[in-house]
Parts: structure tokens; sequence; C-alpha cells
């Protein structure tokens, strides 16, 4: 009777060992791959990224002074869900995914200034006031940075609605929660901040002021920072991994929906004269040459709701010369395909402790174990 028990105490020991080794494993590979995929993965690929050079001039030859160089990150269409179309998951994964990106971005990279071109919210087009607040406050503690850096907005037509749903309490609304200014300088190096729905021409009192504001400050411009891109026909000279998909670049672009209108594009290369235009609205990257020289680059979404390869763009700028580079973030297909690989090893284990795979699977297992051994 002894002897059972003892045998009985021995097996119910071994088989509580061999359920706490499993358990074990499947927690230790579960937090490695949430780690590695939901935090690690960033800094490695953002990392690679590095600060484009550019030729600085000297200011004073007598003292040797070098212009200072301006580093600034652009991103675009971060739209953030709101409460209406907006599933809690999707909310919920997009923006961890755009909140460790940015942070990561900021931490390695060292940006001085940061601007987003538009579109930062899905719903403020519609969205009451209390939710415009919860969408402000997540918008805050997303890209959230250190007092030392700047953040410049840009309104969007998902903030304020295109121009037929446009009105005054939603620009002044956006105006207010951004601390929005039209022109900004550093560095000796003017920015100015477009809000490119109001570009529609038809002289309402929105679009009058702005181009009023436009017309004043026009002397002072040498870079742009807008959400709609400049007129071009369609994204079919545009190239690159995020470019548009190839079947959807030869569709031709709606005038003062898709791009701004002939006539406004002609107004702002006229009254600005830029020496650089940087856009969002399209969700995908392009590079433009404008009438006179000038260069336009479509800056793609933040958003891996909207790519599967998201990505932003790095400036170093002086007032007399600029130099861009991009910066690609984790493509969703990689970080998923972990996911399935890691979901797949721990189906392997599951059935390997419970005896449920293929007996030669097991026997050729069994003598990798004798030959180990021995």
């Amino acid at each position: 009777m002894a002897m059972i028990r003892w045998g009985l105490g021995r097996l119910t020991f071994h088989l509580l060992k061999r359920r706490s080794s499993l358990l074990l494993k499947l927690t230790a590979i579960i937090l490695a791959v949430l780690f590695f995929c939901e935090f690690l993965v960033y800094y490695l690929v953002i990392f690679r990224c590095n600060w484009p050079e550019v030729k600085t001039r000297a200011r004073d030859q007598a003292r040797q002074t070098l212009d200072p160089v301006l580093r600034a990150m652009f991103l675009a269409d971060t739209h953030l869900l709101g409460e209406v179309t907006g599933h809690w998951f999707d909310k919920l994964r997009r923006e961890w995914q755009m909140e460790r990106a940015f942070q990561t971005a900021l931490w390695l990279l060292q940006p001085e200034v940061v601007f987003i071109l538009g579109d930062i919210f899905d719903e403020g087009k519609w969205s009451m006031p209390q939710a415009w607040a919860d969408d402000v406050e997540r918008f805050q503690k997303m890209f959230r940075h250190p007092s030392h850096v700047q953040l410049k907005v840009v309104a969007g037509n998902h903030d304020i609605g295109f121009h037929y749903r446009m009105t005054r309490y939603k620009v002044k609304r956006f105006e207010r929660a951004f601390n929005c200014e039209m022109l900004f300088s550093w560095k000796g190096v003017n920015f100015v901040m477009v809000n490119s729905v109001a570009l529609e021409g038809d002289g309402c009192t929105i679009c009058s002021k702005a181009e009023e504001e436009l017309m004043d400050i026009s002397h002072k411009l040498n870079c742009s920072r807008q959400h709609y891109p400049l007129y071009r026909r369609s994204d079919a000279n545009c190239s690159g991994d995020d470019a548009a998909p190839p079947e959807e670049r030869d569709i031709p672009f709606k005038e003062k929906y898709d791009v701004l209108s002939q006539e406004a594009s002609q107004k702002l290369l006229w009254w600005l004269r830029p020496r650089l235009v940087l856009s969002g609205h399209t969700h995908s990257a392009c590079e433009v040459l404008h009438q006179g020289g000038v260069p336009e680059i479509s800056v793609p979404s933040f958003n891996w709701r909207n790519r599967n390869n998201p990505s932003f763009i790095m400036g170093s700028i002086t007032s007399s010369d600029y130099a861009l580079s991009k910066c690609y973030l984790p493509y969703e297909d990689t970080v998923l395909s972990m996911y399935c690989g890691a979901a797949g090893l721990l189906v392997v284990l599951l059935l390997a402790h419970f005896e449920l795979l293929a007996p030669r699977f097991l026997f050729g297992r069994h003598l990798i174990r004798m030959h180990t051994v021995r």
C-alpha cells in the first residue's frame, strides 16, 4: 500500500513538474515576442536612420561662424480614430504603434522641431465638443515631447472638414487646441503653415482671411508646410517603396479634393516663392518638381492603418540650403509574420507536451535526445 502511494506521489510530482515547465516556456516565449514586436523592433529599425548632411556656409567671414543647422522631422496623416467609426482594438493597436514610433524617434534622433502635416484626427470634421477634447488629450499623450522640442501641426480636411463643411468654429477650435501660427522662424529658417483647405478660391470669409495672411508674410517665406499637395495630374511619376501602389498611380486627381486647384497652387508659388514644399493628404510618398524648379515632397501617412510601411522625413535645414532623408518604420507584415511564427512554435510545444505529434516526429526527437545523452 505504501509502495503504491509512493509511486502515485512520484507520478503526480512528475506531472506537475512537466506542467510547470510547459507554462514557463509558453510564458517566456509570449513575453519575449511581445517585447520584441511591441517595443524593441522600433529601436532596431529607427536606429538605422541618420540625419542628412547639409553644406553650411560662413555667416561671418571674420569670425568664421557657420549657418546653424536646424533638425526637423516631418510626418503626416496620423488619423487618430474617433468614437464613431473607430473600433476599440484598431484604435488601441494603431495608437500604440504611433506612440512607440514617435517616442523612439524622439529619443534616438533628437529633433529640434516636429511638423505634422494635417489630418491629425480621423473624425475632427464632425466630432462633438467632448469627443474632440478626448481626442486632443489622447494626441497630447501620444505625441508628448520635451520642452526644448517644438511641435507644429497643420490643419487637414479630417480635422476641420472639407471646404463645404469647414466652419469658423472648427478652425478656431483647432487653432486653440494646438496654438497654431502661420509663420514660424528658427535658426534663420522661415516656415509657413498653410491651411490648404481654405484655398478654395471662392471668396468665402475664411478663405479671404487665409489669403490675406499669406500675402502679408509672403516676403519672409523660404519653406512651406501644408496638408493638400500642390496641383498635379496624378501620381504617375511617383516612385519608391512608399509611393502609391502601381494600380493607383495613373488615377487622375480631383482638384480641390485630392490636390489644390491649379489656380491656388500658382498663387502659393507666386506669393510665397518657397524653396521647398512639404505636404500630406495622399498617404503615399511622391516627389514633384513644380514650375520654377520648386520641389514638393509628399509625406506618407504615419499610421499603419493607412500603410504597411509608414515613414517620415528628416530634414537638416539652414538659411541657405537643406538636405532630406527618409526614415522607414517597421513593416506591419514583418511584425505579423513574427507573431505567426511564435504562434506556430507554441502549437508545436503544446502538441509535443501532450504527445500528439506524428509518431515519426516523436521518434526523431527521441533519437536526437539519445544522441545528445551519449
